[in-house]
């Protein structure tokens, strides 16, 4: 199994349970700008207590994930792992923070088309966003070149005052000031 195989085969199952959810990380950043190897797939959910149940029955026996783990970051909100066991892929399932901009990514997730089959993805702002915040958590060359290479290649379509104000709003307006400087200066001359 590929891991795009395993990406399709647990949003099936989150479907099935009726769990909204949406790809970021490195698979989203890959989708909207430069595609890398990743050991992982980001998934944001936000499941009822009876949802994230039904979601751990239909998993069965190919995959491992700890139901204690699960039902214990549904209520923190906070984020477990499962694991394919053939494979050896691994997803982090991230349960949707209760707090105005994790509220807002969600609602602007999109349908798009990956690996031929349609997935519910962060869209290109929420990405680079997420991506400054894990940097000033966890500092890394890699957060920042994922978000450059994003904003970069959308960047004609790209909302630059909702990546202001949400960069303000998480403390990282520094940051998107020189990342938009740095696409800005990447893109190809006009004619």
């Amino acid at each position: 199994m590929t891991q795009e195989d395993f990406l399709k085969r647990i949003a099936h199952f989150l479907e099935s349970a009726g769990i909204p959810y949406m790809v970021a990380g490195s698979v989203g950043s890959g989708y909207y700008g430069q595609p890398r190897s990743t050991n992982d797939v980001d998934i944001v959910i936000d499941p009822t207590a009876e949802q994230l149940e039904q979601w751990l029955l239909l998993l069965g026996s190919d995959y491992y994930v700890s139901p204690e783990s699960a039902r214990d970051a549904l209520s923190r909100r906070f984020m477990f792992n499962v694991i394919d066991l053939t494979g050896g892929w691994k997803a982090d399932l991230i349960v949707r923070k209760d707090r105005p901009f994790s509220e807002e990514e969600f609602r602007r997730r999109k349908t798009n088309l990956l690996h031929g089959q349609s997935i519910a993805m962060a869209c290109a702002e929420d990405i680079i966003l997420s991506k400054l915040e894990w940097n000033g958590i966890t500092p890394s060359e890699r957060q920042i070149r994922d978000a450059l290479q994003v904003a970069v290649l959308q960047w004609a379509n790209l909302d630059r005052l909702y990546l202001r104000k949400w960069a303000s709003e998480l403390g990282v307006a520094d940051e998107m000031e020189e990342l938009l400087r740095a696409a800005e200066q990447a893109q190809p001359p006009t004619a």
